[in-house]
């Protein structure tokens, strides 16, 4: 990740593949590969805290939804007949 602004986490999720493509085929040399994994978890590490950051808006939206709803009426009693 480079120390410009922030990318999206679309733009990091992409990078991170790329970094793991190129170590599972090992196409770079040890120092570079050294190099490479740190990024990577450099770039899990940013993509995990904006998916937990997500989570947490979407929990929260979905409370404040549920706390929005009127009360359910109470079901009518047919009575006998």
């Amino acid at each position: 990740m480079t120390e410009q602004a922030e990318p999206s986490f679309e733009q990091a999720q992409a990078e991170l593949e790329q970094i793991v493509e190129r170590l599972e085929h090992g196409q770079a040399p040890l120092d570079e590969a050294l190099e490479l994994w740190e990024q990577g978890e450099e770039l899990y590490a940013f993509c995990r805290r904006k998916l937990d950051a997500a989570e947490g808006r979407v929990e929260e939206l979905a409370r404040r939804t549920e706390q929005s709803r009127p009360p359910a009426a109470p079901e009518a009693d047919p009575g006998p007949g």
